[in-house]
């Protein structure tokens, strides 16, 4: 535990967040329902990519199959890493990036389920700038001060790529931290030259004028998986049963969202300020239990290839 706590202080800054058809997971049926229940508590931040788990919970998936969960709004890896470590969280949602960076530094982080994947093009992240930018395209990023929200991270690892592909220099970015909700300001008063921004401050951006130069999620790869629920190998080990209940109800919860867009938005107004009309213009990610390894290790490999980790993910490991 000594050795966990002390690769948590290292990457805590890191994990942070920074995504048809019917349903195919039945719950268990009403005379098989576990007459006990278990109760845990899953760290979330609360945004649009996290519906899935406050919609199940509301439809009562998570008790079908005898979790009672409470979903802990969190501020990101801060307190959603040293939470599942210690144990206060049974399961905790992040990026995918931030997970490769935990389990580079030491710690035994395993995705039970998947969150969120882009939608295409348009998406719900972007890189933006000043409607009268000279920056017409990614390769024209080279040289440029551009914010993410974290530094070696899912941001600019897919943003470097884009960039890359583009013709561009990715190594002569200046890359800067800047929390979202403050990214359309730093743009406009020329703190950087552009900014990535996710939904809704993308929404935001857009509506005041600023234009969009890539969506680096799905430039990256159309069919990218982007977050997921993880939980420490410990408790996979130890509690296998809570865990399968957990992927189980989360599965169906994911399945359930991408087939009902109108309830995600809906729900999204009980744990956010946001209102019905800024969910009814925002592009929602794609919500699927089932998860992409090709670009999982596409996105790993770019992680080494820029630094950000040291070495190639296990995705056998990692993923379920």
């Amino acid at each position: 535990m000594k050795k966990a706590t002390q690769a948590v202080l290292v990457v805590i800054a890191a994990l942070s967040m920074v995504g048809p058809g019917t349903y195919a997971t039945s719950a268990l049926a009403a005379t098989d329902a576990p007459k006990t229940m278990t109760k845990i508590t899953v760290g979330v931040i609360p945004i649009v990519d996290t519906a899935p788990i406050w919609l199940g919970v509301k439809k009562g998936f998570f008790k079908d199959v005898g979790l009672d969960v409470t979903v802990q709004p969190t501020t990101g890896g801060a307190a959603s890493v040293p939470g599942v470590v210690a144990g206060s969280y049974a399961v905790a949602f992040g990026n995918y990036v931030s997970a490769m960076v935990a389990r580079d530094k030491g710690l035994d982080l395993r995705y039970v389920a998947n969150g969120n994947a882009t939608a295409g093009t348009p998406d719900f992240g972007a890189v933006i700038v000043k409607k009268d930018s000279p920056i017409k395209s990614p390769k024209d990023l080279s040289g440029k001060t551009v914010s993410v929200n974290n530094l070696q991270n899912i941001g600019d690892t897919t943003i470097r790529t884009v960039v890359d592909n583009d013709g561009g220099d990715s190594s002569k970015i200046k890359f800067v931290e800047v929390a979202f909700p403050n990214a359309e300001a730093a743009v406009e008063n020329g703190q950087v030259d552009a900014a990535w921004i996710l939904a809704p401050f993308l929404n935001s951006a857009m509506a005041h004028g600023a234009r969009v130069i890539t969506y680096n999620f799905s430039a990256f790869d159309p069919k990218l998986d982007i977050a997921g629920y993880f939980t420490t190998g410990e408790m996979i080990k130890n509690k296998p049963d809570e865990v399968k209940a957990f992927k189980t109800a989360m599965n169906k919860s994911l399945e359930y969202a991408q087939a009902h867009p109108e309830e995600v938005r809906q729900i999204v107004t009980t744990y956010t300020k946001m209102t019905m009309d800024q969910l009814t213009k925002m592009v929602l990610p794609i919500f699927s239990p089932e998860f992409n390894r090709a670009a999982m290790k596409k996105l790993g490999d770019a992680a080494v290839k820029y630094g950000t980790i040291s070495k190639a993910p296990d995705l056998n490991v990692m993923l379920p």
